[in-house]
């Protein structure tokens, strides 16, 4: 198999590795580094001639922009989801040195530079904030190594031209030839703070000599990509310092803090093999289910629907609180007299060393009041001279008033009154346990976005769990999930989630829903949980004699409350230029499909006519069991979008989630769709963690989105049956349609589950340039 040179007609016989099917780590070459100038016969010599046969690969180089996304060090940019296969921008650039003006960005530019000579030469880099240059041996991208850079942490800079500020930002002595080309990359990362800019300077090797940057005419493309789509990336190079696979990606992973990326059973429990089900159809007698929470037919004013709705409790803990998010939302230890008072030994005046830090978080306000943090040799420049005079006015006064300093030497002896703070260390104090779950309620607290699931009490687990399974034939290996939803009135409900052993050998999951029925079922509930009668040939249940004894909570098998564990599931996105995004959906859904192997899902594209990538053909190369491909003209419109992916499914007994583009998925989402859809009795809106700016699945910062009901799954049947989506009020706009969707579940009868679902995030993204947006032309140089 041959690869070719980007830009020309070379051939060799070396093997380059096919397109990745999805997003991730690849083969850190894509070019052929063996390719010589007229095939088998050429010279290496020659190779560096291509580009001179190119005219428009003159003068310029590659130029690729990833936007919002926060830090200020390169090693966040490697930490960026689409990086470096997928930036925000293909462009190019003159020279380098670049000044965007912007910030939340990285910037990672290639091609190649050609010496003017033959000579030993040095280069530097000079950029706010870091930035690492790469330069190759060759012509080849593989064999970049990083030549010079400013800093690691992010904190770093230089003023522009600054290129001696770091003995890392200039390179030792490099061989060159005139008569060759080579390849370089340059890594810039901006946060949201400061000047920007970046530039590479040269030098022939002689100490006398300054660094000039290098511009336009030594300097080409990698290759020219204006004609290529967004999501065609074969051509793209992946080095060492931009390979996701590279070590320099892998030791820069810090170590993350957020409990809930330790494993849990949970997450791979829906690769158990289920129980059958005549194993447990009789175990638990039958009752009608009709909650007194459900508001069928209750008035509710618009957008108030989430106020009817409840969270479940969840035992064991799915750690899904996000305690390392706390010091920005402390809503356990808001006011609480339970957090601030404290009952000691001693007396109850507070300790000085507590004085002591008021007073320094006091002075440390004062501090950040003062002004304008310099971040720059430009801000610097420009409040030197506008404060000149009103410095040399202060100095004036400092001489006048002959204050003595904490460190002055003249005085030997202390002021009078100076009195330090005694400390003492012995002191002691009395406290109780204090389990702040307990001051939680079901209710939807907006206020709180960082709390996790409620927990339930182990107690009452074990209370429900041991009469859940014929226990003659299976023993009880682990409670992997227990799920309440609280009824004081009728009953609570649980989904149990058991693992047991058959006879000692096989291991198999249970996973059914039961229900604590608190008193004798009326007549009225039978009939609404079987509004059409038994079904044909099917016998009535006979009740238990516990079931008579009014008054006694019973144990019970909720009818109409089972879900089926492979029904079809649906994902309706629409889209529109976010060829990125897109892929990186696409990407995620073929992986879904590869880890679970589940072949009963759909991905229904709506595509709002996208002319930054060819969707249909991203859908026909990804791994997937099925999909379904619309086409639309016209401005974007979600809510259109989701009705007419909607429309195309035929099987009203499916599950259609009405989805997001910018969605990390868990490998148990199918599984976890699945059970808390019930047809006729239950939708589901799992709520999902957003990532703050600069985080990602390995480091989710971030907090639980609440208020959010945008990520939705409902049957076919009941969707068509409340409605569907408002497409004539959410015509040109989005926001609210979600909550406006929720009012009319909840009136026609639908319990909907709420529950904070385990590594379910949301990616960060800004809304510049995405759907209907028109971006302003850049004013010219």
């Amino acid at each position: 198999m041959s690869c070719s040179v980007p830009g020309s007609k070379v051939t060799s016989s070396c093997s380059p590795p096919a397109p990745p099917p999805v997003l991730g780590p690849a083969c850190p070459c894509f070019t052929c580094p063996h390719a010589v100038l007229g095939g088998e016969g050429g010279r290496e010599e020659d190779t560096p001639l291509i580009a001179s046969l190119i005219p428009q690969y003159k003068g310029k180089a590659n130029l690729h922009v990833f936007e919002d996304w926060c830090g200020g060090a390169v090693r966040h940019l490697r930490k960026n989801l689409h990086f470096p296969l997928f930036p925000h921008t293909r462009t190019t650039v003159k020279k380098l040195a670049v000044s965007p003006k912007w910030k939340n960005y990285g910037l990672r530019i290639f091609g190649y530079i050609h010496p003017f000579k033959d000579g030993d030469f040095q280069f530097s880099v000079a950029s706010d904030d870091n930035s690492e240059f790469w330069l190759s041996s060759d012509d080849s991208p593989s064999n970049s190594r990083l030549a010079a850079f400013v800093g690691k942490l992010g904190t770093e800079w230089t003023a522009p031209g600054e290129f001696t500020k770091f003995s890392s930002q200039v390179s030792k002595p490099l061989r060159l030839m005139s008569s060759r080309r080579y390849y370089f990359e340059l890594l810039h990362k901006q946060d949201d703070r400061g000047s920007d800019h970046v530039e590479v300077g040269w030098r022939v090797f002689l100490p006398s000599l300054k660094f000039e940057v290098i511009d336009s005419s030594y300097i080409s493309l990698y290759t020219d990509e204006s004609s290529l789509k967004m999501n065609h990336v074969e051509h793209i190079p992946q080095t060492l310092a931009s390979h996701s696979g590279s070590y320099l990606w892998e030791a820069q992973q810090d170590e993350h803090g957020a409990d809930m990326l330790k494993s849990d059973p949970r997450d791979t429990f829906f690769l158990t093999p289920a129980i059958e089900a005549s194993r447990v159809e009789n175990v638990l007698v039958p009752c009608a289910y009709s909650p007194t929470y459900v508001v069928k037919d209750f008035p509710i004013a618009r957008y108030q629907g989430l106020q009817f709705v409840y969270l479940s409790f969840v035992y064991p803990n799915d750690f899904t609180r996000l305690t390392h998010m706390e010091t920005e939302n402390k809503c356990f230890y808001r006011e609480s007299p339970l957090y601030l008072e404290k009952e000691t030994h001693e007396d109850t005046t507070p300790a000085p060393g507590k004085m002591a830090a008021t007073a320094a978080y006091n002075s440390s306000e004062a501090a950040r009041s003062e002004g304008p943090r310099v971040t720059s040799f430009l801000k610097m420049s420009e409040t030197t001279a506008s404060q000149r005079e009103e410095g040399k006015g202060q100095e004036e006064e400092e001489e006048e008033e002959e204050e003595v300093s904490d460190y002055s030497y003249e005085t030997g002896e202390l002021q009078q009154g100076w009195l330090e703070d005694s400390i003492n260390w012995q002191r002691t104090f009395s406290v109780s346990s204090v389990d702040f779950e307990l001051l939680r309620s079901d209710w939807n607290d907006l206020r709180c976005n960082v709390s996790g699931n409620l927990q339930l009490s182990e107690s009452e687990v074990v209370d429900v769990v041991p009469f859940s399974f014929p226990r003659s034939i299976y023993t009880l290996l682990r409670i992997v999930n227990v799920e309440k939803r609280r009824d004081t009135a009728r009953g609570n409900r649980y989904l149990l989630e058991l693992e047991l052993a058959e006879r000692g050998q096989r291991t198999v999951r249970l996973s059914e829903y039961v229900y604590v029925l608190l008193h004798q079922g009326k007549q009225d509930d039978s009939a609404e949980a079987n509004p059409d009668g038994p079904a044909p040939g099917a016998t009535e249940p006979q009740p238990s004699p516990w079931s008579i004894l009014y008054g006694k909570p019973i144990l019970c098998r909720p009818l109409r409350l089972s879900w089926k564990q492979d029904v079809m599931v649906h994902f309706v996105v629409p889209v529109k230029n976010q060829a990125r995004w897109v892929q990186q959906f696409i990407s995620d859904m073929a992986r879904l499909y590869g880890a679970t192997k589940d072949t009963n899902f759909n991905v229904i594209l709506v595509d709002f006519d996208s002319d930054d990538m060819d969707v249909e053909k991203a859908l026909q190369d990804a791994r997937l069991p099925r999909y379904q491909y619309l086409r639309r003209t016209g401005n974007f419109e979600r809510s259109a979008g989701l009705q007419a992916g909607v429309d195309t499914v035929e099987d009203g007994h499916s599950i259609v989630f009405l989805c997001d583009l910018h969605i990390h998925f868990p490998p148990n989402i199918l599984d976890s769709i699945r059970k808390h859809c019930v047809e006729g009795k239950l939708a589901y809106a799992p709520i999902v963690m957003r990532l703050s700016c600069g985080s990602s699945p390995r480091e989710p910062n971030g907090y639980w989105e609440v208020n959010g009901f945008g990520l939705f799954g409902i049957y076919k049947s009941d969707f068509d049956r409340v409605g569907g989506m408002n497409t004539e009020e959410f015509r040109d706009r989005w926001g609210g349609e979600d909550w406006e969707l929720l009012d009319r579940v909840l009136q026609s009868g639908l319990e909907v589950e709420r529950l904070r679902l385990r590594n379910f995030y949301h990616y960060y993204h800004s809304k510049r340039g995405m759907w209907n947006a028109r971006i302003k032309k850049p004013p010219k140089d």
